[in-house]
């Protein structure tokens, strides 16, 4: 794999992957690894090249998105996974991101937020959109337990609530009059308390437990 960002494609479209590796190779920093046309495709590839990110679809015939996703995610250092939707209200787009899948982006979305949206999680950081997963989660009412929710401590249960708005480490820092390093320890401690990858399972978790109210 070349140096920078590498992407995999995996869409069952061939125009949207060629437009897709357009935008991608055309920005430094960023390349396209190889594509898939359907999720066990995925899978396969993403083991062999190694990319940083996935751009995975979620409606792919034998083998989804979720099914690629979920495969994907529980194997020691995995690629991020970033879900491309044309829907963001989707049982797809929220049982991906309960899979391990650091955050969706819209595929009528421009070229720009592509670009940033493949460098936030490449970065290690997720893609949230509160309002989107509060939407997600609402509409579907079903509450499940989250064991680790009971484990954090105040300070920690307040971190997991601005994590929930949105806010960035250094904005939970300013909001709680504590300094960034000391966020960063509290975000390790509730991901690694609740089993969650990164930032977007630990709010998906925090708004199905009830921990937050997504209304």
């Amino acid at each position: 794999m070349s140096e920078g960002i590498g992407v995999l494609l995996a869409d069952d479209e061939d125009l949207i992957r060629t437009g897709l590796r357009i935008i991608i190779e055309s920005e430094p920093g960023l390349s396209v690894v190889g594509e898939a046309a359907d999720g066990a495709a995925a899978v396969s590839l993403a083991r062999s090249l190694r990319p940083d990110v996935v751009l995975m679809d979620v409606r792919m015939p034998a083998v989804d998105g979720i099914q690629a996703t979920r495969a994907l995610t529980v194997a020691e250092g995995a690629p991020k996974v970033l879900v491309v939707t044309t829907l963001e209200n989707d049982d797809y787009v929220y049982e991906a991101l309960r899979a391990g899948a650091s955050g969706f982006l819209l595929k009528r979305a421009r070229a720009d937020e592509l670009v940033q949206a493949i460098r936030v999680v490449a970065a290690g950081e997720s893609l949230l959109f509160p309002a989107a997963i509060r939407s997600l989660v609402a509409a579907r009412g079903a509450a499940r337990a989250v064991p680790g929710i009971g484990r954090l401590t105040t300070r920690e249960g307040d971190v997991l609530r601005l994590m929930a708005r949105g806010l960035s480490n250094a904005e939970i820092a300013a909001e709680l009059v504590v300094g960034t390093e000391t966020v960063k320890t509290h975000v390790g401690n509730v991901l690694a308390k609740l089993g969650a990858r990164d930032r977007t399972q630990a709010v998906v978790a925090a708004y199905e437990s009830g921990f937050v109210s997504p209304r």
